[in-house]
């Protein structure tokens, strides 16, 4: 088994860490692998094959990069293309899907809105994967339930959709201990793209293992939903806080974002 972590951004994008220092940051807490998945507007043809290029200068056989994009869709939809690298004109959510499938990769719709559960039911054509946990949008303390819910409606018409985990990691002092643990023999890229796409693997965070099924007890999806709804409680105040002091004039300090993004 392998330990990584999916879903990261870097300075190719918005990400606060270059590769070197994701690749020491990483490997320095036990990780072998990470997917990186950049945002896809940020690239043109030439600066994404530079992208594609600096990951296998920075991976070996100790620790290697999953080259990725996210892709920005319509209604500001977001799907994450693990081991994609090709770009598209295309913001129809389906059609990307299409288009990260084309290139053998994974389609995964990363932290989907509540709102756009009954839209993602209506599709015609389904990803390989739904974010059930992104520690940033959704916090560290506990995912949303109903995004699990989401999941199993989806599994009862197409059940090769699998449950995904990620850390939406941007910035240095975010907290980064959800993570992914890989039925894999070795770092190699196109083996952790295979095993994230038969469902081998499952995360970790503390005490807690969650498979990739989705398929939780309902005394932990309720007391997920607790501890989510405690934890956005108290992040909705500091937000109105802030957006109180935005209209003021007022900047918050960036030791108190580093600060904040470090418990939440």
């Amino acid at each position: 088994m392998l330990k990584g972590a999916l879903h990261v951004h870097s300075t190719y994008s918005d990400g606060e860490f270059s590769l070197a220092e994701l690749r020491q940051t990483y490997l320095a807490e036990g990780c072998s692998f990470v997917c990186i998945t950049d945002h896809a507007e940020y690239f043109d043809s030439q600066s994404v094959r530079a992208y594609a290029e600096d990951l296998d200068r920075h991976s070996d056989r100790e620790f290697c990069f999953v080259i990725g994009l996210e892709y920005r869709c319509d209604r500001n939809m977001h799907i994450l293309g693990y081991g994609a690298s090709a770009l598209t004109a295309a913001t129809n959510p389906q059609a990307v899907i299409r288009h990260i499938d084309s290139q053998g990769a994974i389609a995964v719709i990363a932290h989907p809105k509540d709102e756009f559960f009954p839209w993602i039911e209506g599709f015609g054509v389904f990803p390989k994967g739904i974010e059930t946990w992104n520690s940033k949008y959704d916090g560290r303390y506990a995912p949303r339930p109903g995004t699990f819910a989401l999941l199993q409606r989806l599994r009862q018409r197409v059940p090769e959709i699998h449950a995904f985990y990620g850390q939406d990691l941007h910035w240095k002092k975010q907290f980064r201990g959800l993570r992914i643990a890989i039925d894999c023999d070795a770092p190699d890229p196109s083996l952790i793209v295979a095993a994230l796409a038969a469902g081998s693997y499952c995360a970790q965070k503390d005490d807690l293992q969650l498979p990739s099924s989705g398929i939780l007890p309902d005394d932990l999806l309720a007391e997920f939903g607790q501890a989510h709804a405690r934890s956005d409680r108290v992040w909705r105040i500091f937000k109105n806080g802030k957006q109180t002091l935005d209209r003021l004039g007022i900047r918050v300090p960036e030791s108190l974002k580093a600060h904040l993004r470090r418990i939440f």
